[in-house]
């Protein structure tokens, strides 16, 4: 059992690399995926890991495969997107969410026509669906910084967002704290979601930050058992689905947003704090 479970990491060093590298995105990716379901911007998130597409498809048109270039491409135009639609928003008559809707459609046509000038499919499977098996020292240097950044922030930035979640009104009365707040958590979104890139590809990024947030709140009610839940919950689904891509010979991302997929789920039901089946069968109450 010990050999089945931990071999592929003793014995492998891209599956060794594999597994730092997950556990540094969930690292940084997950805190924000909680305030992005608190905040009830999911959908916000898939659009912007699809905005990130022209950049890293330009950067890769221009350098091929290179790490700074795909990173700094990803980076701009996430931050170019997100700071568009808010612009929009406060200059006109349409929510932030219909013009980054507008923004991500137009992103993800260009980068997809961006990439395919190439004419490679193996280079764009590699761009949307990572290639988390292939990560070297350098990825997993970037990756650790990009958590660390995205800590670091959360930190700062914590009171104010969960302030912002409770009562936004109050927020927005008190100054420019609800402009940091907004436009810092923006930016933690994007450089996550370039981290989420380089690992798991721009279609799978959104789902290590969403999944483990997500089936966290059926296990636990307060932000601090939250967070601890769903770091806990990526960590056991990023080993799982590097096993079951070793295993079995699946492609890494997939199999890790899948394990993830399983384990909200499987929260969906078992949880006990609004599953399913406790709706179905609630605890009994002591009566006096």
């Amino acid at each position: 059992m010990h050999a089945l479970l931990f071999g592929p990491f003793s014995d492998y060093l891209f599956m060794q690399r594999a597994l730092i590298g997950s556990f540094a995105v969930c690292l940084g990716a997950v805190p924000v995926g909680i305030f992005m379901t608190l905040r009830r911007m999911s959908l916000t998130g898939d659009a912007m890991a699809h905005a990130i597409l022209p950049g890293a498809a330009i950067a890769y048109l221009l350098s091929g495969l290179s790490l700074i270039g795909l990173t700094l491409g990803g980076l701009m135009a996430g931050l170019a997107v997100a700071a568009l639609a808010a612009w929009v928003a406060r200059s006109t008559q349409l929510q932030e969410d219909t013009s980054l809707a507008a923004f991500y459609l137009i992103s993800l046509a260009l980068g997809v026509l961006v990439i395919s000038l190439k004419r490679s499919n193996v280079d764009l499977f590699h761009v949307l669906f990572g290639n988390i098996l292939a990560l070297n020292n350098a990825a997993l240097w970037l990756l650790a910084s990009i958590g660390s950044i995205s800590l670091l922030t959360m930190a700062v930035l914590y009171r104010p967002l969960v302030i912002e979640c409770v009562d936004p009104s109050f927020l927005r009365r008190s100054g420019n704290a609800s402009s940091i707040a907004h436009y810092g958590f923006l930016f933690l979104m994007v450089i996550n979601l370039v981290a989420g890139f380089h690992a798991l590809g721009t279609l799978m990024a959104i789902g290590s930050m969403i999944l483990p947030a997500a089936a966290a709140r059926f296990w636990a009610k307060t932000l601090d058992a939250i967070l601890l839940t769903a770091v806990l919950m990526s960590v056991a689904g990023c080993y799982t689905g590097l096993l079951l891509s070793f295993y079995f010979d699946l492609p890494a991302g997939p199999a890790i947003v899948l394990s993830l997929g399983a384990v909200y789920i499987a929260s969906l039901f078992l949880g006990l704090n609004g599953g399913m089946l406790g709706k179905h069968y609630p605890r009994r109450h002591l009566t006096g």
